[in-house]
């Protein structure tokens, strides 16, 4: 098992940090899977690698979906058996809006994807990390500022990376018996 290659998955991946995060993975020699709704960026950030020699998966999933969520970690278990990094970095935010303008659907976008999101791809990642061979692996969730020095008329954006950080204590508490930090 110690040659074994492994296993990392980034969600948010099709630009930006997660696709950074995704070629940096693939250059530190981990197989790469990338999840993101928009399937062209995520081919996009595969091609990147596959001209360095990387290997990446591409996966289009919507984070804020369970179901999207159980068919994307399905698909790990099927194509690597395993999975030893989980970087949640999927994010979305609205417009600057205040607060008594802001409608329940542009809330519950945000929470959908930036901390439901989160939370099932952590869950899926636990339940897997802790059934594989060997046990264990990392759980890292982008955070932002916004947590600590929030910015005006962002609350939706803000209370969730409030809330990225009790979650990721949460995982770090849950997962420790297991090797899962």
């Amino acid at each position: 098992m110690a040659n074994q290659r492994k296993i990392a998955l980034v969600t948010g991946a099709g630009s930006g940090i997660g696709r950074a995060a995704a070629l940096g993975l693939q250059a530190a020699n981990f197989t790469v899977v990338l999840a993101g709704r928009r399937l062209k960026e995520l081919e996009g950030t595969a091609a990147k690698a596959a001209a360095n020699g990387g290997e990446m998966l591409p996966v289009a999933t919507d984070v804020a979906d369970p179901e999207s969520v159980k068919a994307l970690f399905e698909r790990i278990g099927k194509e690597y058996g395993r999975i030893d990094v989980l970087f949640n970095n999927a994010g979305i935010n609205v417009p600057a809006i205040p607060m008594d303008e802001l409608s329940f659907e542009q809330w519950s976008s945000v929470v959908g994807v930036n901390l439901t999101g989160s939370f099932l791809c952590a869950q899926a990642a636990m339940r897997m990390m802790k059934a594989q061979n060997p046990k264990g692996g990392r759980i890292i969730n982008n955070g932002s500022i916004s947590a600590y020095t929030p910015r005006p008329n962002s609350a939706p954006y803000t209370c969730t990376k409030h809330a990225i950080s009790g979650l990721t204590k949460c995982i770090a508490l849950d997962g420790r018996a297991r090797d899962i930090a």
